[in-house]
């Protein structure tokens, strides 16, 4: 799964990463991006703009918009058939920027959190979906969601889950406007492959929301770090 990230690269390479034209209104370096928090995301229908939206999707049917607080991971082998993502899947397809992000890797009965990175890419994009929903107020609020798949063999010991990470060629056909085949857009949903990560345990400081600073992706000397490297 994927429950907190990072963007921490400037505005100018993240606009030159993904060929942007506008990179305006997000609030950068961000070491400790969370749900339901304000996200930047780089949608199908504006491919050339850095968007701003909740994490954590709700469907445009919801009654109550606290249950995107649920759903900010899809699982990707269900995302379209399943009522919560499925319209979002075939038409509201989006990119969400990312430098890393966090997972929890149990020992005893604590959980030690653990730091991925992308070893060739140094700004990535989560495979996401996105969402408009309208209050009672009619008011409308845009949300999205990261989608998951099986975790490959470098990540199944912390997690059998992991974050799907598009590379660079895949991006542009997962942000076009028409419905893919299945037999497009299933090959996106396999990665990354293991040679493909690197991940260093770092501090419980990343654990509150609340704390946001380069300490937090610092590795930690700990007892087992040799068997995350």
């Amino acid at each position: 799964m994927c429950g907190r990230y990072t963007l921490t690269a400037d505005p100018d390479a993240i606009q030159l990463a993904f060929a942007l034209d506008s990179v305006d209104g997000h609030d950068m370096p961000r070491y400790n991006i969370a749900p339901s928090q304000q996200v930047a995301v780089i949608t199908d229908r504006e491919p050339k703009t850095l968007s701003i939206m909740r994490w954590g999707l709700i469907p445009s049917w919801a009654k109550d918009p606290k249950i995107g607080n649920r759903m900010i991971n899809a699982r990707s082998e269900t995302a379209a058939e399943k009522p919560s993502f499925r319209t979002a899947f075939k038409r509201r397809r989006c990119l969400i920027p990312a430098d890393g992000y966090y997972e929890w890797m149990k020992r005893g009965k604590k959980k030690a959190p653990v730091y991925i990175q992308h070893v060739e890419q140094a700004i990535f994009a989560f495979a996401g979906l996105w969402e408009s929903w309208k209050n009672p107020q009619g008011e409308w609020l845009n949300s999205c969601t990261i989608l998951t798949t099986e975790a490959n063999e470098k990540l199944r010991p912390i997690h059998h889950r992991m974050a799907v990470i598009l590379e660079p060629p895949d991006q542009h056909l997962w942000l076009s406007p028409r419905e893919l085949l299945p037999g497009e857009w299933l090959p996106l949903m396999s990665g990354p492959e293991a040679e493909q990560l690197k991940l260093h345990e770092v501090s419980t400081d990343v654990n509150r929301p609340v704390n946001d600073n380069p300490t937090l992706v610092a590795p930690v000397s700990s007892i087992g770090q040799q068997s995350l490297l």
